[in-house]
């Protein structure tokens, strides 16, 4: 899994097209990788299945793609939440120049919570036991 999401570019890809961007050249603003990076990158989320591409094409010019999040994507987006949650708590605002998660309806501000499939909101300081899948 790590090898996948845990380096900087993945996430920010992850993030980036989970905010409406979908273009290669609009990801690379954004994000600032480098072209072979972002690439090899696009191309890794959609191997994992993490995005799909599909067809589009502007008028008077050749067919491109656009990347857009596959369900498997749209779960990683309460990671990043999570993320930029702590950073929040933890960093400080003006230290991290991130990305505010908010609920369309209302503007509040999203956060990550633990929930137990029983339904009971736990906290991280409870104890928790690991299950090692194998």
């Amino acid at each position: 899994m790590l090898e996948l999401v845990g380096d900087r570019w993945a996430l920010l890809v992850v993030r980036e097209v989970s905010l409406g961007l979908r273009r290669f050249n609009e990801l690379e603003a954004a994000t600032a990788a480098p072209r072979t990076v972002l690439s090899d990158r696009l191309r890794r989320l959609v191997d994992a299945g993490v995005l799909q591409t599909r067809p589009y094409q502007v008028p008077g010019s050749r067919s491109r793609t656009e990347y857009v999040l596959t369900d498997a994507g749209y779960d990683l987006v309460p990671v990043l939440s999570a993320m930029s949650d702590w950073a929040q708590r933890h960093l400080g605002g003006d230290a991290t120049p991130g990305v505010d998660y908010r609920h369309g309806g209302c503007g509040g501000r999203v956060t990550a919570r633990l929930l137990c499939e029983c339904g009971e909101q736990t906290a991280p300081r409870e104890r928790l036991i690991a299950a090692v899948n194998r």
